[in-house]
């Protein structure tokens, strides 16, 4: 069986959809039966009755004496691609892939018009080699114009190879030829989510669900399509339907969770996260989604519970540690905010607004030696601006430094672009005062 494909994750939504290919199964072709008997009229008696016990064997499902009887058939006629077909078949039924491929190869070869062993052919190729599968079934959807499975099962082995347009194209001459049929609509639709189609991906499983209404993975093609479009109160309800006959698909439910949280329903995007969470326990994914409603419901303590679960998982991330020191600073506990800044700063140096968040814990905290430090790294990354040089001039002020106080206080009012904001009034009055110190002092 081919493994499941995999819908791409939404940016904000790296939970991916489980929508899985339609089965593929060999069947049977009405044409070669009729072959059969056309054939059997110009091969000697032994040969003829080889080919009339394999077809009996056939009839009646016992493969292994079919496959015995076209053995010695081929043995005896082996430029005749009929036979190495109807063996190939054999081994199919016998689950014996490797001999079967190799058969209607040998058929193809002496034969590159018979449509069903190119289309046998491609489908023994699919599972394992999909580019491989393309040639024989491109070639038995040349020879079989008018039907639309070939096409369906060429535009598979062109999805699957990585060729999506050509894909997109064959699924569609299939869906001219049989508009009924629920797998080609249901493929089409694949394609063009993970084409970057959405609308389009949307009409196909909106056709795949008028054929077959509860068609569970028509149902998540359609919601993964809406929130492709950023539709995600339509995303949402289709979710909850699949939800109503899946209720334990938790991946599907942190889908839901995280469509909620974009409606802004955080509670409910809560509820469904813990619902998920009864079925899997939580993971880095779910810790930071939930972390995040929390934050959303300022519920601060509760995001910092999260947000230490997830770093536990991930030490290393720093968006967790800045996460955390910004939770921490909502609930005014600025030193060890300051860490989590600091943390993150550390683990990415590029993470400039860390080191501003670090710089601002620092002062909070009173820790003004701390976050003159933090002001001298930072104008390595960034001239000082107008806000920087404010909380330069208080640290100065409140170390008692006070020249250079007054110098970072008379810089602040130089670029500062207001003259009626408390920082301003709170500026020229503290260069006032400490000219008339200095002075003071200086007569002293």
């Amino acid at each position: 069986m081919i493994s499941p494909h995999r819908f791409p994750a939404r940016k904000h939504s790296p939970i991916p959809l489980r929508l899985f290919p339609v089965l593929i199964f060999l069947f049977s072709f009405p044409s070669s039966i009729a072959a059969q008997s056309a054939r059997v009229q110009h091969f000697p008696n032994p040969d003829k009755e080889l080919l009339e016990q394999g077809q009996k064997a056939m009839d009646r499902q016992d493969y292994a004496a079919a496959a015995e009887a076209y053995r010695r058939f081929v043995a005896d006629q082996p430029e005749e691609a009929y036979g190495h077909f109807q063996l190939g078949y054999a081994y199919t039924a016998l689950n014996r892939h490797d001999e079967a491929t190799a058969e209607y190869r040998k058929a193809v070869e002496l034969d590159p018009k018979m449509s069903e062993a190119q289309m046998n052919l491609g489908l023994e190729l699919l599972e394992k080699d999909p580019a491989s599968a393309v040639e024989p079934l491109r070639k038995a959807a040349e020879l079989m114009p008018d039907q639309a499975r070939p096409k369906f099962l060429l535009g598979w082995a062109l999805e699957l190879s990585g060729q999506a347009a050509p894909a997109i194209e064959q699924y569609q001459h299939a869906e001219k030829l049989d508009a009924k049929n629920f797998d080609i609509h249901f493929a089409l639709g694949r394609a063009l989510l993970a084409s970057h189609r959405p609308a389009d991906a949307e009409t196909e499983f909106r056709l795949a669900l008028e054929l077959k209404p509860d068609s569970r993975q028509s149902g998540l093609g359609l919601a993964e399509s809406l929130i492709a479009q950023k539709r995600f109160e339509p995303a949402a309800d289709q979710l909850d339907a699949y939800l109503k006959a899946q209720p334990q698909d938790s991946e599907t439910r942190i889908q839901r969770a995280r469509v909620l949280a974009d409606l802004s329903k955080f509670d409910e995007a809560l509820a469904e996260l813990d619902q998920a969470e009864k079925i899997k326990p939580a993971t880095l994914a779910t810790l930071k989604l939930r972390a995040q409603l929390y934050t959303e419901l300022k519920k601060y303590p509760e995001a910092t519970v999260a947000l230490r679960k997830a770093i536990s998982e991930a030490p290393k991330d720093a968006e967790l540690h800045d996460r955390l020191a910004h939770a921490l600073m909502e609930l005014r506990q600025y030193p060890p905010a300051a860490q989590e800044f600091g943390i993150a700063y550390q683990l990415d140096p590029r993470i400039t607004p860390a080191l501003r968040n670090w710089i601002s814990a620092q002062f909070l905290a009173q820790n003004y030696a701390a976050a003159l430090a933090g002001l001298d790294l930072l104008e390595k990354h960034e001239p000082p601006a107008d806000g920087t040089t404010f909380v330069r001039a208080v640290c100065y002020d409140k170390l008692g430094k006070l020249p250079e106080a007054l110098d970072a206080y008379q810089k602040f009012l130089a670029m500062h672009p207001g003259t009626n904001d408390d920082q301003y009034f709170e500026a020229a009055a503290r260069a006032r005062s400490l000219t008339k110190a200095l002075k003071l002092k200086g007569k002293k």
